[in-house]
């Protein structure tokens, strides 16, 4: 770490000597299925917690939306309810950090802050025929560029798709009229807009500004020089006027203007959930992985400073970029659908009544009873990226009980998941010797068992499971000095568990081709 920035983390460190008693650092974890907010003590152990579902609104086959008004009131209310439990003023936050949804798109009113329609969820797939005109005309411009490949899963077509389906609002946003965020951006707009009551409000600046993890999940973003790319804006078809600006992960971004708990507590980081979550878990050296085990799973493995590019279905992406300090890159593997496979076993098929039940039942059978399945419920991800796939449940007979699909559920995640490291182990040409796990399914021990066994390494399950808030928190601790360096959040580290491989090679892979051939079956439904 260069002097400069040493001094810059250094400087105005509060409470760590001499007494001066700032001795938090506040989290919000904006996700997708709840609004989290953490606080945090300077070992990094969780002081407070208070958590708010939003709703999940499903207006199509495909289509996944959240109300942003929702989410906006759900993120002050959990931050005055984590502050009040525990029991602290603004005086003993440092800082706040802010982690998000990735991808999950939002327009709206620069003047009103009223939304012109409601968040675009990553998982939706409206947006499939666009990306197909897209992919055909530009396809080698936008993986050349970002390090992405054109998807529904980004948000880039998410912001066409409102342009040209909600009446009215391209000439809006042509007229300057509007603005996008992912929902960092929403967050951080709603908490640094001051009350229309407010007789300063018309001279208060509201920040519309975005993380650069976040910025490269737009298809926007130039990977390379980390700016809004106009060629690839005029491709997308968005008005550049639509667009936060740009800032690293770790700064003192603003103040917090309308939460009344942390009034002028400083907004000091932002980080996309799953770069985030790499953070917490103290992957900062080249080589080291992480997967969190959430809606979805996200494995990443951290590159350095090199922009690693991927020739087996992962993407490139920024891992974080700390203040001045050289951006450091990341290859992603992403899966659409784990944890919320299990939350359609209960709500869609009422196989359990709580998600907690589901390690219950699978136990209660030695194995899948020959079931399998794959939850390809709006397409695939990595590295198979095929949005025509839709989900199985293969290999029925008259044999296989509710318990052997709550198995092969579970199974489902871990296949999955070798399907990334397998093609990061390609791309790399090292293979993975160690894997970190976190993430809400961690908790499940026969899932990391078997994910194990699927991968034939050790996977690690951290002391501090809600990485994705504590990486959000470490950023905002670096800026503002409670953290001392990268090194001081290495050794905070700690292991809760770890999980050995304790399955025969042949079995291992039997299970995987097996699970592959069902895969097949599911390409080309849609």
């Amino acid at each position: 770490m260069s002097d400069r920035f040493s001094s810059f983390f250094r400087s105005g460190r509060p409470g760590r000597s001499g007494g001066q008693g700032r001795g938090y650092i506040l989290s919000l974890d904006q996700g997708t299925t709840s609004t989290r907010a953490i606080v945090f003590d300077e070992s990094g152990a969780v002081h407070s917690v208070s958590q708010l579902e939003h709703r999940q609104i499903f207006p199509r086959p495909g289509w996944v939306e959240h109300d942003p008004e929702e989410i906006r009131l759900n993120a002050r209310r959990v931050i005055a309810d984590a502050v009040a439990r525990a029991d602290i003023g603004t005086e003993d936050l440092a800082g706040l950090g802010i982690t998000n949804q990735r991808e999950t798109t939002v327009v709206w009113d620069r003047e009103t802050g009223e939304p012109v329609y409601n968040a675009i969820v990553w998982q939706d797939n409206r947006t499939g025929d666009f990306c197909s005109r897209l992919e055909a005309d530009h396809g080698d411009l936008f993986r050349e560029r970002t390090g992405l490949p054109v998807s529904t899963y980004f948000a880039g077509p998410k912001i066409r798709w409102i342009l040209d389906n909600v009446e009215g609002v391209r000439e809006r946003a042509e007229r300057g009229e509007l603005a996008f965020g992912t929902m960092d951006t929403w967050i951080v707009w709603e908490l640094t807009r001051r009350s229309r009551r407010s007789p300063a409000n018309r001279r208060h600046r509201v920040l519309h500004v975005t993380d650069v993890t976040n910025a490269s999940r737009t298809m926007l973003m130039d990977l390379r020089t980390q700016q809004w790319d106009p060629e690839l804006c005029e491709a997308m078809g968005v008005p550049m006027s639509m667009l936060p600006e740009i800032v690293s992960s770790s700064e003192r971004i603003g103040r917090v203007q309308r939460s009344g708990p942390v009034n002028g507590v400083t907004i000091a980081g932002i980080l996309g959930d799953q770069q985030a979550a790499t953070f917490g878990q103290a992957c900062t050296e080249p080589g080291e992985a992480k997967c969190t085990y959430g809606t979805g799973n996200f494995l990443l493995m951290n590159t350095g400073t090199t922009l690693e590019t991927s020739s087996h279905g992962l993407i490139s992406t920024v891992a974080y970029r700390l203040g001045g300090e050289p951006t450091v890159f990341a290859l992603e593997g992403s899966v659409a659908v784990t944890g919320s496979l299990i939350q359609w076993l209960r709500d869609n098929l009422g196989l359990i009544s709580s998600s907690s039940e589901v390690e219950g039942l699978a136990r209660s059978v030695d194995d899948n009873g020959g079931c399998v399945v794959v939850p390809a419920f709006s397409g695939l991800l990595a590295p198979r990226w095929a949005p025509d796939a839709r989900g199985v449940v293969a290999g029925l007979t008259r044999y296989v009980t509710k318990a052997h699909i709550a198995r092969a559920a579970l199974e489902a995640t871990a296949f999955q998941t070798r399907e990334v490291v397998d093609a990061m182990n390609a791309d790399s040409g090292v293979p993975l010797t160690h894997l970190r796990a976190d993430g809400g399914m961690v908790v499940n021990s026969l899932l990391m068992q078997f994910q194990s066994d699927q991968l034939g390494v050790p996977v690690t399950v951290p002391k501090v499971t809600e990485t994705t808030a504590l990486g959000a928190a470490y950023a905002a601790g670096l800026a503002t000095g409670f953290f001392e360096d990268v090194d001081e959040v290495r050794r905070l580290w700690q292991e809760e568990r770890s999980y050995t491989p304790a399955m025969a090679a042949a079995e291992r892979d039997e299970a995987y081709a097996l699970w592959n051939k069902a895969v097949e079956r599911t390409l080309g439904w849609a």
